[in-house]
């Protein structure tokens, strides 16, 4: 059964950095892509940023674009989200997914899309004060 476990959540004060892991068992890792999701109390779930099998290709929600980057380390089989320049507004619960890789011209569309992911951790909280 895959395994996904989400660390590295807190309290950070706005402007201010947190880095988010990923460590995922019970899977060719490498095969997979893998995504970021939160919510925030009240509000719908919402993909935050996507990675492909081999890293290659990313893609993010405009919200976050250019504050934060996903990466995924395959041989250690873990994923990672750099949080920077973080604003109240982030604050939410994140979680990480996977999906069996998704081979279709149509990757961009369905990256975000929180239906398409078989596999989910339990989340990490990540709280930013002003």
């Amino acid at each position: 059964q895959v395994q996904l476990v989400e660390s590295g959540g807190g309290s950070v004060q706005a402007g201010g950095s947190l880095r988010l892991s990923c460590a995922a068992s019970g899977v060719t890792f490498s095969s997979y892509d893998m995504t970021w999701f939160r919510q925030a109390p009240g509000k719908e779930r919402e993909g935050v940023a996507a990675v492909s099998p081999g890293g290659g290709i990313t893609y993010y929600a405009d919200s976050v674009k250019g504050r934060f980057t996903i990466s995924r380390d395959n041989a250690k089989n873990m994923l990672y989200l750099q949080m920077n320049s973080l604003k109240p507004e982030d604050t939410a619960i994140y979680y990480c997914a996977a999906r069996d890789v998704w081979y279709d011209v149509s990757w961009y569309a369905r990256a975000l899309d929180a239906g398409s992911y078989k596999y989910w951790g339990q989340g990490t909280q990540v709280t930013v004060s002003s």
